[in-house]
């Protein structure tokens, strides 16, 4: 299962906590980034946004020259996301645990195994 999406390491993502209406576009998510999130939205990092159902996600990022929306919505089932810590507003998830979202492959299940050098 191949991703159009790329998603690079060098990148911070964000998941935002509260439930987001999707209705929402780039001033009013850069707005919860800046307010809610007390972050910059133009530091380059990823700023992921879910909605209540958990059906629909999108992911906001500032490059130089304009921000990039990225929008998915899900034909049956939902995204699973990390636990979060109830006072957080965000969280900061890895590269993998974001295509694991994506994908729709549940969370609680993946075994990390130990890499022998």
């Amino acid at each position: 299962m191949s991703s159009l999406l790329s998603t690079p390491d060098v990148l911070k993502y964000h998941l935002y906590r509260k439930e987001t209406d999707m209705r929402c576009g780039y001033n009013a998510l850069s707005g919860l980034v800046r307010n809610e999130l007390d972050k910059k939205v133009k530091d380059g990092d990823v700023f992921i946004f879910i909605n209540r159902p958990r059906t629909s996600l999108k992911m906001l990022l500032w490059e130089k020259g304009g921000f990039t929306l990225f929008y998915r919505r899900l034909e049956t089932g939902t995204f699973e996301v990390p636990s979060f810590n109830l006072d957080d507003k965000s969280m900061q998830i890895t590269t993998d645990q974001l295509q694991f979202i994506l994908k729709g492959i549940a969370l609680k299940e993946i075994k990390y195994r130990r890499k022998r050098y």
